[in-house]
């Protein structure tokens, strides 16, 4: 879906064949036969700022983006998808909000304000993919536990901020770092629930496209996806991309909460692809970091002249797309 670091590749495909038989075929591929698509359209409901969206769960709010919206390059704000883990969500008015910098391994603490982020770094502006780590989940044969997201939980946009590692050198990095943790201004509703805390490896922090972003596609964030600062961590999947952040700490040993040491983790025989995080991989298993190769038909229409265009995308972590094969 597009940027410096995210490829994508849009781009109508045809070939001649047999018009009713490929039409059902694409019938097929839209609107496929499983328990998520045929109850897809039966969840559709508004949030404020957002048009509809297919509703999972409405507390805490996890909503994805129709396909429709997926045949431009850019998601519209509107219809970005929507994916939180508790359920109070902050309401900050940007004057008030303010950064937390700190850790063992820092040399200067810093309190930052969104207009001291503003003012005092250079702005960066780059597009990337947004995808949730769970994405298609319910598309899965046989059924494995999570949300049952469809093709929906994800999205394109022009993100604009400061880079992290702008913020960190200011602050001044000691030599014992060993990984980046951020948390955010959402809380769950229970005691005892963990605090949703991420960490990043020292390299993927300090990357310049790794952005602390306060615009969305030529606008302030919107309120459910991060307003009025987030992280963009391009070509690595959204469990990172901590919405609402306002504590950055830098770590000497490696984050051991839950959603690090426990949640989004898989064998490592399959998985990760190519960028590791070697300071969390632990026994057989390592976490999920980066968006894998991927491709979704938005649209198959006849041309009018006996043969079916097909449209569609493709997005990967940013390492290049060779080329796109169709498949019949």
């Amino acid at each position: 879906m597009g940027s410096s670091r995210t490829t994508v590749s849009r781009r109508p495909m045809a070939r001649r064949t047999v018009l009713a038989a490929l039409g059902a075929a694409g019938t097929a591929l839209l609107a496929s036969g499983s328990t998520w698509a045929r109850a897809a359209a039966q969840m559709l409901e508004a949030l404020p700022g957002k048009r509809a969206l297919r509703r999972l769960t409405h507390r805490p709010p996890n909503y994805e983006t129709p396909l429709e919206y997926f045949r431009s390059v850019l998601t519209p704000n509107e219809a970005f998808f929507v994916r939180y883990h508790h359920a109070v969500i902050p309401q900050i008015e940007a004057a008030e909000f303010r950064l937390e910098v700190a850790g063992a391994a820092l040399e200067r603490p810093l309190t930052l304000t969104l207009a001291q982020l503003r003012a005092e770094f250079p702005p960066v502006e780059l597009v990337a993919v947004c995808q949730c780590s769970g994405n298609r989940r319910g598309l899965f044969e046989p059924p494995v536990p999570g949300l049952q997201w469809g093709h929906g939980a994800m999205g394109n946009a022009r993100w604009r901020g400061v880079r992290l590692a702008d913020v960190l050198a200011r602050a001044g990095l000691r030599s014992g770092a060993v990984e980046i943790a951020f948390d955010a201004a959402d809380a769950a509703p229970l005691e005892g629930t963990p605090d949703y805390i991420k960490s990043l490896p020292l390299g993927k922090a300090l990357h310049p496209d790794t952005l602390l972003a306060y615009e969305m596609s030529g606008a302030p964030l919107p309120e459910l996806n991060g307003h009025p600062l987030r992280l963009v961590v391009p070509g690595w999947t959204a469990t990172y991309w901590i919405k609402h952040v306002t504590r950055i700490e830098v770590l000497n040993t490696p984050a051991s909460g839950f959603w690090m040491a426990g949640a989004y983790r898989m064998p490592r025989a399959v998985f990760p692809l190519v960028e590791r995080f070697p300071s969390q991989e632990v026994g057989e298993r390592a976490p999920v970091t980066e968006i894998a190769i991927n491709s979704l038909i938005t649209d198959v229409s006849a041309a009018g002249d006996g043969r079916v265009v097909v449209h569609g995308i493709t997005w990967d972590a940013g390492h290049g797309i060779d080329r796109v094969d169709l498949s019949f």
